[in-house]
């Protein structure tokens, strides 16, 4: 990149912070910049995402994303290209219209654009990433497992405050009810991520080992009497009437004069 096209890019990420960016970006439309530098974005302006709904075309709904969306460049730059993808997915069925798979399809879309006015290494990844995930947190369902959400927040990674701050940004239905339901579905999922990662940042409320100095005590074999017994000593620690993170003889101890003992 030389020095003409690394101004170019600086330029524009100061316009992407702007606080009327979409006035400006409708500038930018207007004045061919758009449509030179970046064709695959143009091709979104009257692409229709509902049939009869000119509002509801890609480019204005790209607009509204990237003003709605936290002042980050990576945040902001993911906004202005995460819908690339539709103008070659869309499909039309009985149903609606179609744009399976275009988040994908915009991540590699995003590399040509990439190659043409390149990104910062860094900010370069995090939007690509951005764009390839956007649709994930849209998915998330009050009964996935904890076992899901850890699975989801360590996918996403350092990724993932952006990418909820860019799910956020994309909820751009007119309707209050639905805009609500969005919303509360991604700070739930945020809620569910921060309290699992409290709980397991706790450690675990039992000494290793506890199960076999169980078996060596009480002659319990390995069952599922012993799993019921440390499935109890567990729900009371977590009840808060013996301690955590004790020696064995505390538990072994507290266990012998519980009268849970099989005969």
């Amino acid at each position: 990149m030389d020095l003409a096209d690394d101004g170019l890019v600086q330029g524009f990420t100061e316009v992407l912070l702007q606080n009327h960016v979409e006035v400006a970006l409708e500038w930018l439309h207007l004045l061919g910049f758009i449509k030179h530098f970046y064709p695959e974005l143009e091709a979104t302006k009257h692409l229709q995402q509902e049939p009869g709904r000119h509002h509801k075309d890609v480019w204005e709904h790209t607009k509204l994303v990237v003003k709605q969306s936290v002042k980050r460049p990576s945040v902001r730059w993911a906004a202005l290209l995460h819908d690339i993808g539709k103008v070659p997915t869309r499909t039309f069925t009985s149903s609606g219209v179609h744009f399976h798979g275009h988040a994908e399809v915009g991540a590699r879309m995003f590399d040509k654009v990439n190659r043409r006015l390149p990104l910062e290494e860094d900010l370069r990844r995090k939007v690509r990433f951005l764009i390839k995930y956007h649709l994930r947190s849209a998915q998330y369902e009050e009964d996935w497992s904890d076992s899901a959400i850890r699975r989801f927040a360590r996918d996403m990674e350092k990724h993932l405050v952006d990418l909820l701050d860019l799910s956020r940004a994309d909820i751009t239905s007119k309707r209050p009810g639905r805009r609500r339901q969005l919303l509360f579905q991604i700070s739930a999922l945020a809620d569910r991520i921060d309290a699992l990662r409290a709980e397991d940042a706790k450690g675990p409320n039992l000494p290793k080992g506890l199960g076999l100095e169980i078996i060596k005590r009480f002659d319990v074999p390995p069952s599922k009497t012993l799993g019921n017994l440390m499935k109890l000593i567990e729900a009371k620690v977590e009840e808060g009437e013996i301690e955590k993170q004790r020696d064995f003889d505390y538990y072994l101890d507290w266990l012998e004069g519980s009268g849970l003992l099989p005969e």
